[in-house]
């Protein structure tokens, strides 16, 4: 099936999945640990161990006595290693990035952290249970039948060999050819391809460098590739022929409401079928024999009979001697903070704290006894003490939200230690620095040194517990946001009496104590509790255990502790650190309280600890994992029981039906369980139940996952100042199945996620906060980090620095994993590394991980622990500023909600659809211009008299320099802004002269042969077109090489020689140097070339005899151009067609002798050739030219001219109004000073052959209307190659607006993107989702008709509605020009005629998709006006799940995704689509770039993309009219001549 042959492409070259060679020390440690193997094991439902010694069979000996096999917490990693053994069965090639070699030898060894510093957080510690127990011996037992497969992307070696032999593998596997490859995109067979014919034209092609010894095959559609790029692209595409997996229920609506549906129930998933469950009672709390009435009372009567008790004693890392604090010193430091607090800050009259306030408490970790007292001296005071972490930093991770925090509870006091107030950061004036979001603080020391003794007479009031708030817990939300959760009085009191209770605590009891003393359960055992009981606390800081993980059972051992309170984290590094010290003796241990033990991966820690100690001393029943929650207090803890044997209740649980929340005893499917623990019952005195986890609080059936939700007065009142959350949380009211109140009682949500088991048994299976629903199915954060970790994650990540969170993409949460790599591996091993964890998530857990990154070590945001700060970490993830170092992106196997692919429906026929000149019921979009039988009798008799007598435009040239010899036709202006020269009537006709004369003299041609012109733009270009025209020769103009990469450029201008068949080159002296210089001649030789004429000395005398065309349709010129997509077309222009086109750009623009016209434009092809050199000869108006190329030096230089030379019109393309708006956007204050002024221009036309773009255009509006620049004056221009000039909206102002000679103002409307695709089209509201703005092109030229047609059937189509574009008018071009003949190409794009309705006329087509709108204004005429949209070339449409999409829309969405992608350009490859964006920043930001990309495709349109190829700036071909150059980009990309920066493959 399906899955096989993913599989099978996935695992071939992957090789063995054991590491040889893994790490002595790990192995040495283990080895007597190792689990032998056993037979197959049956799973049983959630009970208490004890049951199970009845069967033999399912108990196996070990050293330190009999354990029940079933439970074994190393499954979990046999079941990782089974599900790669699985891939590894079936060999596959599998893609590895290509990155170039500079960012390959950044390495981070600068930031290289001991592995003693790799862990800390909160909530990784329970999470070191995988890669504990070496896996080399279990690999053997590996199963079959995992339920799905992984695609995934993993390393292997990078051979150009293997890549072929794959690809040739591939080919015979799948086909007998790969010139056909499915649509990996689609789900639906291929469809028909549009039936356009395209012109024979030749395609550029560069010669490919020569890579080393890379190896060029042929791609299935015979373009050759190096193998280094493009077999990984082959690889890629015959690994996604087919979807991943069956895809979930395609949903796709015509109408686009919406593009998912509610997915109706699929009866085969699994329900809970179970009774429904009701609340458990703890044991009632008895009173405690001669309990103090508050904590305050307590720590008086032991500061009063026992003050030289000790109460802490801590160590930092770098001090000889521990220091303890005894009840004494506790009470009597605590009462002089209490006094100062009251009476030393501010005046009698206006104290600063009143009884009530919040005062935060900001202390290290490595001084609880300053912390203590401060904590009971705001509780004698009765000030809330608001304990929080110490700002390090001014941009500490969470920093700004505990500022938030602070705030909201009126915080103005910070206490804190003299030595940790000597640590944060201050500003110049030596006060501490004011941190971001952070309210204005009072610092107080809290030393004695630095408060004033109380008086005799001064006592506070000691109360009973009470209601009033004793202190605020904060807690960090997924979100990141900060909550603080006050706590009573009363509560406070209750839980400590619940937990002496429930944990047996006696008096003068040691404790050794790792925890975090501010929140949670270390604030609530070694703080508070401890002081009830008079513990002896000893603490053991971070700092200490970084650098000996083995200090806290030192510590038991020293002082011979009964209790210890630690993570499994601690359990974890002391098993690392452990190397057979014969002094450990853990007997005196009575209480091991694991205070993570509701994660269910702690189990192993908890397990393998044990394993360890357990011959000295310790024993199982101490060990008592607990569940708490800063909401619920403690909910629950497993409570030791002297003397007894009987271990925890455990149970296998199916994994697959716990995603569904169901709880299901395994059914013998090792591959995917989950091992619980249960935490103990319920507290004394509390209440607990289960509640559904959305909707009303319905009690959850007995075999269902929800959340466990507490009633006692142990628990939180109300997060502060949030009453509607707090009612949400503190206050719910479960509900029975019949509607009906459970209790009268309110309960507070935990957010714990579980189920109680046989005997009240309380199991723990996650957090709400750790929650992501993906698919439906509902996956634990914890969960898929103990799946990655058990991939041998000690070579090459940080275990403590893996995160795991969900990202909403395309309607859904998609799994995202992070952690920092070690400086030590390489790539290879790394990437390696990622493709198996991917393979294992994949087979463990059936869910597909989105993206997966490995940054840096030490560069993730950390909380103050040194864990990984969870919501930073996604917010960089999501604002892509991770700068990881790897990434792999894994979409096509993630996203299966696509919207269907397009199917395509059959054509109705003509005779059904079109009555008159209506289409399927609307106007048939039909249009045009001023009909020159209609125009005014001044303008008439101009035009007919030259058209009488002057049917060419050489006679014009002539007439012209007898009438008006001194009139000045073109001016030039140089790149520093003066006039540079000047060409009159006369001059321009004596020089036209000599040129003729040098044809015929030194050239020797002929009438009819073909000249190329290489110039510069200039005058000179002008001069040899007309010196050619009187010498009867066609001229060709041809852009000049570019002397800093002649090596790319030069190849082209020979090809259009070739292509134009031209006999002569006519050009300046510098450019024929530059064609015979040596790097020249190494792109081209120069004896291939035809012969060369400079025209830079001229014959004196002149051309005795003018040619005279004899045939109006006789050839004039050929206009060569390369098309966006790099096709090389030649047109061919008649003598009858230009002076048509220039006769309608003259009744447009109405340009006259007396008008100056500046031109910024490209003067070798189309109309910006037209603009340069025939318009002014025909219509006699005076040009002022500026070559774009001096805009690179003078970015102003176009501007500047129109402004002085005083211009009213001027034409421009878009890639000189994107330099200047650029180049210009800071200095407009300063151009404005140095005296531009553009309130004279009234016309601003952007010339182009594509769709107008509307936020340029705005952006160079808005940025110049401050020099004077009207934004009515800016419009558009739309030309092809069949027509040079099809629409212009030269859009007057003033007096000429006011008659109505210019026509409508150009209209923008916003159509839906998702209907184009569709070739439909939908107006929309501006604003709307998915709208896209579009501008009218222009106004249709006199004498040109259009209509829009379907490409596919020929036939006319109604209004707005989409279509190609077909134009008939004069002007139109004859028909391409090739080597190849024309024929067939001819008769489709220049003599198409409709296939019904107006079957006569013969109309050229533009090969352009657009649509007609009537609008409701009308024209000089009185006529409604008719406007053409022009959306995309035909030719760039890129068809992708049957659907079409214009490239320019998704390269607008991918340069809005990130503020470093500066460009960018799409193309495809056997349907895969390729995105190449360029870079503005470092290298070490590239792999940013990959997720922003990846989302932005997937959000706005839809699509997946297939490779993401990073380069540097100024990478992406882009012509002379600013168009990309997009098959260019292909074929470079293809051949490996891009040197990008990094190379991503979406698996």
């Amino acid at each position: 099936d399906f899955n096989q042959i993913f599989s099978f492409v996935f695992c071939y070259f992957l090789g063995d999945i054991t590491q040889k060679g893994y790490e002595k020390k790990r192995s040495k440690l283990l080895q007597a640990y190792l689990p032998h193997t056993p037979g197959a094991e049956r799973r049983i439902p959630v009970t208490p161990s004890s049951s199970s010694s009845s069967s033999s069979r399912y108990q196996r000996r070990r050293s330190t006595g009999t354990r029940d096999e079933r439970y074994r917490s190393d499954v979990h990693s046999e079941a990782v290693q089974a599900a790669l053994e699985r891939h590894s069965e079936r060999k596959m090639a599998v893609l590895l990035p290509s990155k170039r070699q500079s960012l390959i030898g950044q390495t981070s060894m600068d930031t290289y952290t001991p592995p003693d510093s790799s862990s800390g957080s909160d909530a990784e510690g329970s999470l070191g249970r995988a890669g504990g127990v070496s896996v080399d011996s279990w690999i053997s037992r590996a199963l079959h039948g995992s339920p799905s497969t992984s695609s995934s992307s993993s390393s292997h070696s990078n051979s150009s060999a293997n890549a072929a032999r794959l690809a040739e593998t591939n080919m015979h596997s799948y086909g007998n050819s790969l010139s056909a490859p499915p649509d990996i995109t689609s789900y639906m067979p291929d469809p028909a391809p549009i039936s356009v014919q395209r012109p024979q034209v030749t395609m550029i092609a560069r010669p490919p460098p020569k890579y080393g010894n890379a190896e060029l095959m042929e791609t299935g559609d015979g373009v050759p590739v190096s193998s280094r790029v493009s077999a990984k692209i082959q690889q890629l595409v015959n690994t996604l022929k087919r979807p991943k997996r069956r895809p979930l229920r395609e949903f796709f609506v015509e109408d686009f409401e919406e593009l998912l549906e509610v997915q109706q129930p699929d009866p085969s998933l699994p329900r809970p079928e179970g009774a429904e469950s009701t609340p458990i009672q703890g044991e009632e709390l008895n009173g405690l024999k001669n309990c103090p009435a508050s904590l305050e009372a307590a720590l008086l009567r032991w500061g009063a009979i026992a003050p030289k008790a000790p109460c802490l004693t801590t160590t930092h890392s770098n001090a000889k001697q521990p220091y303890t604090l005894t009840y004494g010193k506790l009470w009597s430091k605590s009462l002089k903070l209490a006094y100062n607090l009251l009476h030393k800050l501010g005046s009698k009259q206006e104290p600063i704290i009143h009884p009530g306030d919040r005062v935060a408490l900001v202390y290290p970790n490595n001084d609880p006894a300053a912390f203590m007292v401060a904590f009971y001296g705001c509780l004698l005071a009765e000030v809330v003490p608001v304990p929080i972490e110490v700002p390090l930093t001014k941009k500490d991770a969470g920093s700004q939200q505990i500022g938030f925090l602070l705030g909201s509870c009126g915080v103005g006091v910070a206490l804190t230690s003299d030595a940790c107030h000597k640590g944060l950061p201050k500003s110049a004036s030596g006060d501490v620095m004011q941190f971001k979001g952070w309210p204005k603080l009072l610092w107080v020391l809290t030393d004695s040194k630095h408060l004033s003794k109380p008086p005799r007479e001064w006592f506070p009031l000691i109360k009973d517990a009470n209601n009033d708030t004793a202190y605020i817990e904060y807690k960090t939300c997924k979100d990141g946001s900060v909550l603080g959760i006050t706590v009573t009085r009363m509560a406070m009191l209750t839980h400590c009496q619940t937990l002496t209770h429930t944990c047996g605590y006696s008096e003068a009891e040691t404790m050794v104590n790792v925890l975090d003393f501010k929140k949670g359960i270390g604030l609530w055992h070694s703080v508070q509790m401890s002081v009830l009981n008079m513990l002896h606390v000893v603490s053991v800081p971070y700092a200490l255990m970084k650098v000996n993980p083995l200090s806290w059972i030192q510590k038991v051992c020293q002082y011979k502790a009964k209790v210890a309170c630690v993570k499994s984290r601690d359990l974890h590094w002391a098993l690392i650190a452990y190397k057979d010290q014969s002094d450990t003796n853990m007997s005196s241990l009575r209480m091991l309280l694991v205070a993570d033990g509701s994660n269910p991966w702690s189990i192993s820690s908890c397990d393998a600890f044990l394993n360890v100690f357990q011959s000295m001393g310790l024993r199982s029943e101490v060990i008592c994992p607990c569940a708490g929650s800063p909401e619920a207090l403690t909910v629950a803890v497993r409570r030791p029981q002297e003397g007894s044997s009987k271990p925890g209740g455990r149970g296998v649980l199916s994994m697959t039906n716990l995603s569904h929340g169901v709880i299901r005893v395994d059914n013998g499917e090792k591959l995917s369980v989950l091992t619980l623990q249960d935490v103990g019952t319920a507290m004394p005195g509390a209440m607990v139940c289960v509640v559904k986890l959305e909707g009303v609080p319905q009690l959850c059936k007995t075999d269902e996952i929800g959340e466990i939700c507490v009633s006692s007065v142990a628990t939180g009142t109300s997060y502060y100042g949030l009453t509607g959350m707090s009612k949400n949380t503190f206050e719910v009211c479960p509900v029975a199945c019949d509607s009906g109140l459970v209790s009268d009682c309110v309960f507070v949500r935990s957010g714990l996620l579980g189920f109680v088991g046989p005997g009240g048994m309380i199991f723990i299976s996650g957090t709400l906060e750790g929650l992501m629903q993906v698919g439906g199915r509902k996956h634990n954060a914890d969960d898929i980090i103990a799946t990655a970790l058990a991939v041998e994650p000690m070579k090459f990540i940080y275990r403590g620095r893996t995160v795991v969170f969900s990202v909403n993409v395309l309607y859904d949460e998609r799994i995202v994993l992070v952690a920092e790599q070690r400086p030590d591996s390489t790539e290879e091993e790394s990437n390696q590394w990622m493709s198996r964890v991917l393979q294992a998530i994949d087979g463990i857990h059936q869910v597909g991980v989105y993206c997966l990154a490995l940054v840096p070590a030490n560069t993730l945001p950390k909380t103050p622990l040194g864990g990984i700060h969870l919501s930073e970490t996604k917010q960089l993830f999501l604002e892509g500023a991770l700068h990881p170092c790897s990434i792999l992106m894994c979409p096509h196997s993630c996203i299966t909600n696509l919207p269907k692919p397009r199917q395509k429906q059959p054509e109705v026929g003509p005779a059904s659809v079109m009555v008159g000149n209506l289409v399927a019921g609307k106007r048939m979009a039909q249009a045009s211009g001023r009909d020159l039988s209609h125009m005014e009798d001044n303008e008439k008799t101009c035009i007919c008299l030259m058209s009488m007598y002057f049917l060419f435009l050489s006679e014009v040239l002539q007439w012209r320099a007898q009438t008006t010899p001194d009139h000045i036709l073109y001016t030039l202006i140089n790149s520093r802004g003066a006039i540079g020269s000047s060409l009159t009537c006369l001059q321009l006709h004596k020089r036209a002269e000599k040129i003729a004369t040098l044809l015929y003299e030194r050239g020797q041609l002929r009438d009819g042969d073909h000249v190329a012109l290489v110039y510069p733009p200039g005058l000179d270009l002008i001069a040899a077109f007309y010196g050619s025209l009187y010498a009867g020769c066609i001229p060709i103009t041809v852009r000049p090489p570019h002397p800093q990469n002649i090596s790319t450029t030069l190849p082209t201008v020979k090809m259009i020689l070739e292509v134009s068949r031209s006999v002569c080159v006519m050009t300046t002296q510098a450019i024929s140097k530059l064609l015979k210089s040596r790097d020249a001649s190494v792109a081209v030789d120069f004896k291939s070339w035809p012969p060369i004429l400079e025209t830079d000395d001229l014959p004196k005398r002149r051309c005795p005899l003018l040619y005279k065309p004899c045939d109006p349709d006789s050839l004039a010129y050929l206009d060569f151009s390369v098309s966006t997509t790099g096709m090389l077309a030649g047109v061919k222009m008649s003598h009858n067609a230009t002076s048509a086109l220039c006769r309608s750009v003259k009744l447009q623009c109405e340009l006259y002798p007396s008008r100056e016209v500046a031109v910024c434009l490209d003067p070798y092809c189309g109309l910006g050739f037209v603009l340069w050199c025939l318009c002014s000869v025909y219509a006699g108006q005076q040009s002022v030219l500026i070559s774009p190329m001096d805009l690179e030096v003078n970015p102003a230089l176009w501007l500047q001219s129109v402004s002085q030379f005083k211009v009213r019109d001027t034409f421009c393309s878009y890639s000189v109004m994107e330099l200047c708006t650029r180049s210009l956007s800071s200095l407009t204050d300063s151009l404005k000073a140095r005296g531009m002024d553009l309130t004279r221009v009234r016309s601003c036309v952007v010339v182009a052959e594509e769709r107008p773009r509307v936020a340029l255009t705005q952006s160079f509006c808005k940025l110049f209307k401050d020099v004077g620049l009207h934004p009515r004056a800016v419009s558009t221009a739309f030309g092809c190659r069949v027509n040079l000039a099809v629409c212009l909206q030269p859009h007057r102002l003033g007096k000429l607006a006011e008659q109505g000679t210019s026509g409508p103002d150009p209209t923008t409307v916003y159509v839906d993107m998702r209907a184009l695709r569709h070739d439909r089209v939908r107006l929309v509201e501006r604003g709307s989702p998915h709208s896209l703005a579009l501008m009218e092109s222009g106004k249709i030229l006199p004498g040109v008709r259009i209509i829009i047609a379907n490409p596919e059937t020929k036939g006319p189509i109604g209004d707005s509605h989409l279509g190609e574009i077909w134009v008939h008018s004069p002007q139109n071009a004859s028909g391409y020009f090739t080597v190849f003949g024309e024929e067939n190409v001819r008769s489709d794009h220049f003599g198409a005629r409709l296939s019904f309705g107006d079957t006569q006329t013969v109309w050229a087509r533009t090969g352009y998709l657009g649509f007609l709108r009537r609008t409701d204004l009308t024209d000089a005429s009185g006529e409604r006006h008719d406007a053409l949209y022009v959306v995309g070339a035909l030719d760039e449409v890129m068809e992708l799940r049957g659907m079409k999409y214009h490239p320019i829309d998704i390269e607008t969405s991918i340069i809005r995704a990130h503020r470093n992608i500066t460009e960018c350009a799409v193309f495809t490859w056997t349907n895969l689509l390729v995105v190449v964006v360029e870079l503005d920043g470092s290298e070490q930001e590239a792999l940013d770039l990959v997720p922003m990309v990846t989302n932005v495709v997937l959000e706005e349109h839809y699509l997946i993309v297939g490779v993401v190829v990073v380069v540097d700036s100024g990478v992406i071909p882009i012509n002379s009219r600013g168009e990309k150059q997009r098959m260019h980009l292909r074929d470079g990309f293809l051949a490996d001549q891009l040197d990008p920066i990094y190379v991503a493959y979406n698996m």
